[in-house]
């Protein structure tokens, strides 16, 4: 297959450009001077209103606090409740093991009936 001649591309130039430079005319003073007190109306726009968001978020923050101190106390009470079950599921654990014990079950059932051995007497005090 033959190879293709490499292709010369040429610039162009729009016939609208030219080598004149144009010169920028000076703004007046009027003008810098109404440019000024724009951007300073700008600014204190902004400073305002950055001012009022920042003032919120901080009584914001300041009706948040007593919320967290509250929740911080109940979970102080959850962590406590926690630690009292898990001491009782410790004991329920251990007397269930003490339940299957075939050494202890007279005992256990004395412990849950009312009902007493044959061989024991109750004795009543006054």
């Amino acid at each position: 297959m033959p190879m293709a001649a490499p292709q010369i591309l040429e610039t162009y130039r729009s016939p609208s450009f030219s080598s004149v430079r144009r010169r920028r005319r000076k703004p007046d003073q009027k003008e810098t001077h109404v440019q000024a007190q724009w951007m300073t109306t700008e600014i204190k726009v902004k400073l305002i209103v950055n001012g009022t968001l920042s003032v919120l978020a901080a009584f914001t923050l300041l009706k948040l606090l007593p919320y967290q101190f509250l929740q911080q106390v109940k979970l102080k009470e959850v962590l406590t409740q926690v630690q009292e079950t898990e001491r009782r599921v410790g004991e329920l654990r251990q007397d269930f093991g003490r339940s299957f014990d075939p050494h202890q079950v007279k005992q256990v059932m004395q412990e849950n009936s009312p009902l007493i051995d044959p061989n024991q007497r109750q004795i009543y005090w006054k």
